[in-house]
């Protein structure tokens, strides 16, 4: 049994360290400069953080005067004066504390604001290698399509010309070519503008970077390490501390203060028992009367409030984000399913078709045609699998440790 659980854990370790080793991988899709404007945020939101952090620390002020006086008959004195003076709160009701937990909730917000943007950005750039390779797929597809199309004109021509077939049917067969060739045409057009996109995004040669293959993960996982989820509880927290923070400004704080003074005396106090250097300091006690504070406390707190609710709404979100896909999944199952049916039927048919035709009883024409199903259908199989692995990227980008 130990040995057991022992490989169960050793395998999830294996699994995790391989999916961080992914993402790296997948970090590579983006250019260098899109990499490196990211790595910028990063650290301007640690340094931005520390600052918040330290914020309820207050300077120390240096102040260096030079003062000349025309007040003495016959002269001007001149005076310099260095003085440090120090300000600062050691108690403020919570709010100090307070005002370190939102800091540093609001560094993890906004981390986890900056790696999800990261992470969209790179899924967008994989999202597109799929859609090229979708495009691709099904640009081949449409080109059997023509040829049956081709094949079709031809078969109702030579019944037209030989008076056993409307025209409307041929006219029908020419219009049904036209609209796949037309239809051939956007795709192209289509594939120009997912390389333009792909090109904002990275320099890498779209087909020289390997697919990543998907697969689902489970719901507790989704829903436990969902990154817009986290990002949400971080802010829930941040400004509950803010809350806190607000109302600890209108309570009793406490200050110690102090000041050096280095200075010329005043001639006029010249005879005086009066130092030119000198300390004061002592201890503080202060609350303000803000005929606002009530309001700023109420706005805060339902800040706070709306905060907690929009957690809710997530988790809920969430939750209904995974259950989507789950459904879209279960369709592309049957769709591909079906498909795989249809590939094993048309294979059978293009056998009978073409042994028929070896012995006469069928067209060259009627084998060809179920050649060019069987290979469309086969065609519809490998689209599904890429719709598929479009719906799991959402699932992954999304997902801490996923890719």
């Amino acid at each position: 049994m130990k040995r057991f659980a022992y490989a169960i854990f050793c395998t999830a370790a294996l699994i995790w360290q391989s999916a961080a080793l992914y993402a790296q991988s997948l970090e590579s899709v983006l250019s260098p400069e899109k990499r490196k404007l990211f790595e910028y945020d990063l650290q301007r939101n640690e340094y931005e953080s520390d600052k918040l952090s330290k914020s309820w620390i207050s300077p120390i002020m240096l102040r260096y005067d030079r003062s000349y006086t025309t007040q003495f008959p016959g002269k001007t004195v001149r005076t310099d004066n260095f003085s440090v003076t120090i300000d600062q709160p050691i108690f403020r009701s919570g709010g100090i504390y307070n005002a370190v937990k939102y800091a540093s909730q609001t560094r993890l917000a906004n981390r986890a604001g900056i790696v999800l943007q990261k992470r969209l950005m790179i899924a967008d750039a994989v999202r597109i290698l799929f859609e090229l390779r979708k495009n691709k797929l099904q640009q081949e597809r449409l080109k059997y399509q023509i040829k049956n199309d081709e094949i079709d004109i031809r078969q109702k021509r030579d019944r037209y010309e030989a008076g056993v077939l409307d025209s409307s049917f041929l006219d029908q067969a020419i219009l049904a070519k036209s609209r796949d060739e037309t239809a051939l045409l956007e795709l192209r057009f289509a594939r120009t503008e997912l390389l333009q996109r792909f090109r904002l995004l990275s320099d890498k040669d779209p087909e020289s970077f390997t697919l990543p293959r998907l697969t689902l993960v489970s719901k507790k996982t989704y829903t436990s390490h969902n990154l817009e989820l986290q990002r949400q509880r971080y802010v829930e927290r941040q400004k509950r501390y803010y809350s806190r923070m607000t109302l600890a400004k209108y309570l009793p704080s406490v200050s110690l203060n102090g000041r050096y003074s280095d200075g010329d005396l005043n001639p006029l106090w010249a005879s005086a028992p009066i130092k030119e250097r000198y300390y004061i300091y002592g201890i503080g006690v202060s609350m303000p009367l803000d005929i606002n504070s009530y309001d700023d406390v109420q706005s805060a707190r339902i800040e706070m409030l709306k905060a907690q609710t929009e957690t809710i709404e997530k988790r809920k979100a969430v939750d209904e984000e995974y259950d989507w896909i789950v459904n879209a999944l279960a369709i592309l199952d049957k769709k591909i399913a079906l498909a795989k049916k249809d590939v094993a039927l048309y294979r059978n048919l293009y056998k009978v078709t073409a042994n028929l035709a070896k012995a006469g009883e069928k067209t060259p024409l009627d084998a060809e045609v179920m050649r060019n199903t069987l290979h469309m259908r086969r065609l519809d199989k490998a689209i599904y699998e890429i719709d598929k692995q479009i719906k799991l990227l959402y699932l992954y980008v999304r997902t801490e440790h996923a890719i």
